[in-house]
């Protein structure tokens, strides 16, 4: 969401130690990355990772970003629950953070200044077929990291053939309906558990009374 490194979020989520969780990950597939904002942090716990990407004016803007570290790559494509499907990409005026394949809906009773400014079509991979198709083994990446402005649960569902591998699941979610029909904290919940994903921590960032409240959660496979 605007204006927010990993980093400020995980500040609260794992106290006084802001990079304690990533002590504890041997490498990232970070879906949703913007323009790569978190690609120092990665770098200062020499984690190969990742980036992910739909919006190809952003994407330019990912690859000059990450660089200067070599053991970051990016991929452009658009991760959902199914192959080939095109959707509409709505495009947001702050700099494509706020982008999605939703509609908006409540996001600006928090975000007021937050519009969809013009849509593009974008095509459809599953998180396994867009890592196969880049010859991208995702074995030695245990942290799932997704920004995806509400299409959360469908990057997981198109991904269960490899999500037990990993250990951690880190994601930004409502518990309103910010986008239409997105996914909100009660569907993580239902779907991850019975996978033996449980809460390991919750930081509340933003939220409006009326509205509701935007969460980072980290879940811990057990």
């Amino acid at each position: 969401m605007a204006g927010r490194s990993i980093l400020e979020k995980m500040k609260s989520l794992v106290g006084k130690d802001p990079d304690a969780v990533f002590a504890k990950v041997k490498g990232v597939i970070h879906v949703g990355a913007n323009s790569g904002q978190e690609s120092g942090l990665y770098n200062r716990h020499d984690l190969p990772v990742v980036w992910i990407e739909p919006n190809p004016e952003v994407f330019e803007k990912l690859i000059a970003n990450i660089a200067a570290f070599p053991k970051q790559r990016a991929i452009m494509g658009l991760v959902t629950d199914a192959d080939n499907v095109e959707y509409p990409f709505h495009l947001a005026n702050n700099e494509g953070e706020s982008s999605s394949i939703l509609d908006l809906n409540l996001h600006q009773e928090v975000w007021p200044d937050v519009r969809y400014e013009r849509t593009i079509r974008l095509f459809s991979k599953t998180l396994p077929t867009l890592l196969k198709e880049n010859k991208v083994d995702p074995a030695p990446y245990d942290m799932l990291v997704m920004d995806t402005q509400g299409s959360e649960l469908l990057v997981l569902k198109g991904a269960a053939p490899i999500l037990s591998q990993f250990a951690y699941i880190k994601t930004e979610v409502p518990d309103f309906e910010s986008y239409k029909d997105c996914c909100q904290v009660k569907d993580l919940a239902a779907f991850l558990e019975p996978l033996g994903f449980r809460e390991y921590s919750r930081h509340r960032f933003a939220g409006r009374k009326g509205a509701g409240n935007y969460y980072d959660i980290v879940y811990r496979k057990d």
